[in-house]
């Protein structure tokens, strides 16, 4: 598989493996490998909601507010296990 980049991209991919001391091609490859695990872990997590949904496993949305508010506070990046709260 050929990717291509523009210059702008290619100088900072070799800035990242020279700060991380390896070669561009292995920052591509760890960056492509955790966005496709990234990806999986969304579409389980979706499939996941939907099926309690068919199942009408819901909570109440004063248990979901104390789940979601301390994220809205929160600065740093956030995923599906977020552990802000």
């Amino acid at each position: 598989m050929e990717v291509h980049f523009t210059p702008e991209q290619q100088k900072q991919l070799v800035q990242i493996a020279t700060e991380t001391g390896t070669v561009p091609e292995r920052v591509v490859t760890n960056v492509v490998a955790r966005y496709l695990d990234e990806k999986a872990r969304v579409l389980a997590a979706v499939e996941k909601g939907i099926g309690a949904a068919e199942r009408g496993d819901f909570i109440e949305e004063e248990e979901m507010d104390a789940r979601v508010k301390p994220c809205l506070k929160c600065e740093a990046p956030h995923s599906l296990d977020c552990a802000c709260g």
